[in-house]
Formats: C-alpha cells, structure tokens, sequence
C-alpha cells in the first residue's frame, strides 16, 4: 500500500510539470517573494507527506485500522482519479492556484468532468488527502478539515475573477455546481 501511496503522489506531481511544459499558453508568473514563498512550502508539503508515507504510525487513529486503511485506499484512488481527470481535461486552460489569471487564450472548458463540476481537481485534491490520511491512519486527516474552507473561499475567488474576465464563464456557474455534482 506504501508504494500506491507513494507513486499516485510522484504520478500526480510528474503528469502536472509535464503537462506545464508542454502547454503553449503559459501563465505569467510575478517570481515575487510571496509566490516564491509559496511555492516552497508546497514542495515541503510534498515532501513531509512523502516522507510520512513511509513513517510507523503515529498517534493512529485506530489499532486494528483495515477497514480504515482500505476506505482511505478507494477514497485516495478516485481523488487521484479526479484530479488527474481534471488537468488533462483542462488542457491549457490551466493556471497555478497560486498565480490566479485568464491566460491571453483561455476559453471555458464545460465539457467532459467539467460539465458536473468546476473544480474537478480542487475535489480530487481534497479527497486524495484525506484518502492518503485515512489509509495511513493518522489524524493527520483532520487537517484536510482545515485546508477545506481554504480550497473553497480560493475557486470561489478564482469564479469571481473568470465570471469578470472569461466570456460565458458566468453562464457555466450557472449549469455546473462548485464540487459535488448535483448538490453543491
């Protein structure tokens, strides 16, 4: 289970370098010192949770834990699954969360996962986390509690920011939910 753990997270990081080079459409990037920043403690986030993959449990959440470890397995492979879904789906239409721009081409991408939900990789992105969490059983998952209201006050910024400047995005809000399909 380690190494699903592990190589879903290398998987995840190589698809999005990779499909960030091939892009033609490049965000601009400001290479300011909070940006800078940022990007850092993002890269030691990775890094700590690839390290604790492999770490004896720690204050776990449960002694005899299988049942805990193979929900947080499933729940980690569809957010895996989602995210990955998202960013090809989005083509070059994508920015990084924190630059937060329309790219001089952007159009609206409301087809494919997208048509159910606009943030397909936020939700894919939250679930792997609590998914990876839960399967290592650690109480570690209760910080995705907290990360949560973060993702959501960020994509409802960024729909502000693409209803002003992207043509039809507002139309799309208005027949597609936020992060769960049908209901929210």
């Amino acid at each position: 289970m380690q190494l699903y753990l592990f190589f879903g997270l290398v998987l995840h990081k190589v698809i999005w370098e990779a499909l960030r080079h091939k892009s033609i459409s490049k965000p601009s990037e400001s290479g300011s010192a909070i940006l800078t920043l940022i990007k850092i403690v993002k890269v030691g986030v990775l890094i700590g949770i690839l390290v604790q993959i492999w770490l004896p449990d720690i204050l776990p959440i449960a002694t005899e834990s299988f049942n805990i470890r193979s929900t947080g397995t499933v729940i980690y492979t569809v957010g895996l699954a989602t995210a990955i879904i998202g960013r090809f789906q989005l083509g070059d239409n994508w920015a990084n969360i924190e630059s937060g721009q329309v790219l001089q081409d952007q159009n609206v991408v409301a087809s494919g996962i997208y048509s159910y939900i606009r943030h397909p990789i936020y939700v894919g992105d939250l679930l792997l986390l609590t998914g990876l969490e839960l399967a290592l059983n650690s109480w570690m998952v209760l910080g995705v509690l907290i990360l949560t209201p973060v993702v959501l006050f960020k994509a409802m910024k960024e729909e502000r920011m693409l209803a002003e400047k992207l043509t039809g995005y507002d139309i799309y809000c208005q027949r597609s939910k936020r992060f769960i399909p049908f209901v929210f």
